[in-house]
């Protein structure tokens, strides 16, 4: 099985920020090389990549992770067909229960203060589905249920065949991001994609020490007798130069993907669009945490594919 593995490798200067911070709200480090080195988690840049996703790609070429999955199918059933918005819901907690095997349920908070019970059930962890794959369930939804009846739903979905056909809705057409970092479906491990990306948490390429500001805040309203700031307090930060790594298994992506299925394209255009993108998300992306206490807007310094 041949790998082609592409390696992203960049320089950035980053000024003081607190753009990813732990529980106590201090900027995350690590301790690397004898040193303690300012740190960005893989998660928070993979955030960011995703959300800089939204303004290169179509959002057909996207996915939603959400625990809101009974909502967001019942949006597609509702756009398909108008006249079911009245039980839009069911009809996408059926078919979702069908198509990943998870157990879906409304919560606590939320059956209490829904009155009439009306609220949509969600599932026990993020799950993440393509909008292509959103609309497939939502068709099936639809003509599989007649006309909006739950029953008659209920019933066509113990059919092997149609039981299969809802598998392979949410098992096939990945979005780029699903391809790219993976799913993971606690319930049903075969509907599991294995990520093609690996991103590194990001460290300072020298020691960073975490400092802290001290800040006031005047009321606009205090006389010129009042003394003193409406509110005090203390923000941490660092600033420093970061390696940031990535790493992306072409042919990994291109059986996520799949082959690209329109005439007048090669076979690899949407490997090729997806690979393309990534590296210009991945590149020009910044975690936001804190950006409007320190506007950290920087771009890399170097960068090496």
């Amino acid at each position: 099985m041949t790998r082609t593995i592409l390696d992203i490798h960049i320089l950035q200067n980053v000024p003081p920020s607190n753009m990813n911070r732990d529980d106590t709200g201090t900027p995350k480090s690590a301790f690397y090389g004898g040193v303690r080195r300012a740190r960005v988690s893989s998660q928070a840049w993979k955030r960011a990549t995703r959300r800089r996703f939204e303004e290169l790609l179509p959002p057909e070429e996207l996915g939603v992770r959400t625990k809101k999955v009974v909502e967001a199918l019942a949006e597609r059933i509702t756009a398909h067909d108008p006249s079911l918005a009245h039980v839009a819901a069911k009809l996408a907690e059926e078919t979702l229960t069908t198509a990943t095997g998870s157990s879906l349920e409304t919560p606590k908070r939320k059956a209490r203060d829904d009155g009439e019970g009306g609220a949509a059930a969600e599932s026990k962890y993020l799950m993440f589905l393509s909008r292509r794959q959103l609309d497939a369930l939502a068709e099936l939804a639809v003509s599989a249920s007649e006309g909006g009846d739950v029953a008659v739903l209920k019933k066509s979905l113990k059919d092997k065949e149609q039981k299969a056909r809802a598998r392979s809705a949410v098992d096939t057409r990945h979005s780029v991001d699903i391809a790219l970092f993976g799913r993971m479906v606690a319930d049903s491990a075969d509907l599991n994609v294995e990520a093609a990306t690996q991103v590194a948490h990001a460290l300072s390429v020298h020691r960073s020490d975490i400092e802290s500001d001290y800040y006031t805040a005047v009321d606009d309203r205090n006389e010129g007798s009042e003394t003193g700031a409406g509110m005090i307090g203390t923000v941490d930060f660092n600033s420093a130069t970061l390696y940031r790594y990535a790493a992306v298994d072409v042919d990994e992506l291109r059986r996520n993907l799949g082959a690209g299925l329109k005439d007048d394209e090669p076979p690899s255009t949407p490997t090729a669009k997806a690979v393309a993108a990534f590296l210009e998300a991945f590149i020009t992306s910044l975690p936001s945490g804190k950006i409007n206490s320190f506007g950290h807007h920087t771009l890399p310094s170097a960068v090496l594919v």
